[in-house]
C-alpha cells in the first residue's frame, strides 16, 4: 500500500515557476514508477510526466516537454515536479500516481495503470 500526498501548489504568474512534491508512505516507494496528472476545470485528466522507478527514464507530454521535469528522491520518499515558464493553460489540479506494473514502460500515459493516487493541489498560473 502506498498513499501520497501532493504539495507545492499555488497562484503564479506566467512565466514563473513552482515546484510540486509528492510525499509517499511505504519503504518500498523505489520499486514504483511515479507519473503526473493533470485536469483543468471541464476537462479529462491529462498525463503530464512519468518516471521509473529507481530514478530511470523519464517521460513528458509534448505541452510540458522542456519546461518540466520530474525527478526522484528515493531516500526522502519524494517524487518532484519542477515547472518553469508556466502558461495560463498549465492551470489545473495536478495529481501524482504510483504502479508497479510491469507495462509502465509502454503505458506511463494510461490513467488506468496507476494504482495509487493522491488528492491533488491546485496550480493557477495568471496571465
Amino acid at each position: 500500500q502506498v498513499q501520497l500526498v501532493e504539495s507545492g501548489g499555488g497562484l503564479v504568474q506566467a512565466g514563473g515557476s513552482l515546484r510540486l512534491s509528492c510525499a509517499a508512505s511505504g519503504r518500498t516507494f523505489s520499486s514504483y514508477a511515479v507519473g503526473w496528472f493533470r485536469q483543468a476545470l471541464g476537462k479529462e485528466r491529462e498525463f503530464v510526466a512519468a518516471i521509473r522507478w529507481s530514478g530511470g527514464s523519464t517521460y513528458y507530454a509534448s505541452s510540458v516537454k522542456g519546461r518540466f521535469t520530474i525527478s526522484r528522491d528515493d531516500a526522502k520518499n519524494t517524487v518532484y515536479l519542477q515547472m518553469n515558464s508556466l502558461k495560463p493553460e498549465d492551470t489545473a489540479v495536478y495529481y501524482c500516481a504510483a504502479t508497479g506494473s510491469m507495462y509502465f514502460s509502454g503505458s506511463y500515459y494510461s490513467r488506468n495503470l496507476y494504482d495509487y493516487w493522491g488528492q491533488g493541489t491546485q496550480v493557477t498560473v495568471s496571465s
